[in-house]
């Protein structure tokens, strides 16, 4: 089994208990930010009906630099929080809740590894929310990612001027996405700065009113 600084971390939980769940959902905090503070999130959300998960980075920080510099530079914890990712979905379907009714969501650093995860395990999922992020790596880094997400919502929310995030990396995503066979809503806000929005947040809701009301 693969460790590294992520694997041991504390992972919160909110919510319905697993045992009375209908859905789950994943949230990845950003770089500085804790597994309580997206946690925070679900204040917002008001999701009926769901348990939540949320893990915390080593040291606050996922990788230690730019979502866009060469892949190797973010390692070890760029493939640690990954295996995060992959076992708290294994922890879900152990639990009774399989892929297919567990979302994941993520701010910033956050967003960008669970669409990174998402990408590299396309599957069907019940959405995907990436708020400020996007595909991780250099522009020259191969998108030759298998599998299908069969229908999985994809929302992917962002400033056009994030000092953070390129809006044409968003827009890499969103194509990329689509190619992997997800149903991609694409928001880009005018000069909205790198946070999230109160629009984000009804996006996200109405995702997870459609996912409880199709069972």
């Amino acid at each position: 089994m693969q460790t590294g600084p992520h694997q041991g971390q504390r992972v919160l939980t909110d919510g319905e208990p697993f045992e009375r769940a209908r859905a789950a959902m994943i949230l990845v905090h950003g770089r500085g930010g804790s597994a309580e503070d997206i946690l925070s999130l679900t204040s917002e959300l008001d999701g009926t009906g769901f348990a939540y998960l949320a893990p915390q980075a080593a040291g606050y920080t996922w990788y230690p630099n730019s979502f866009l510099a060469p892949l190797a530079s973010n390692e070890p914890g760029l493939s640690s929080g990954l295996v995060v990712l992959a076992s708290l979905i294994e922890r879900l379907q152990q639990e009774g809740i399989p892929p297919e009714r567990t979302m994941l969501l993520g701010f910033s650093q956050g967003a960008c590894l669970l669409l990174e995860f998402a990408a590299r395990n396309a599957r069907r999922y019940g959405g995907i929310a990436g708020l400020s992020g996007g595909l991780i790596g250099p522009d020259s880094t191969p998108r030759d990612y298998q599998g299908s997400l069969a229908g999985t919502p994809v929302f992917l929310g962002c400033s056009d001027r994030d000092p953070h995030v390129p809006k044409k990396r968003v827009d890499l995503s969103a194509e990329v996405f689509q190619r992997l066979g997800g149903v991609v809503t694409e928001r880009i806000y005018p000069a909205m700065g790198h946070t999230v929005n109160s629009d984000e947040i009804g996006i996200v809701k109405g995702m997870m009113n459609d996912l409880i009301s199709a069972q």
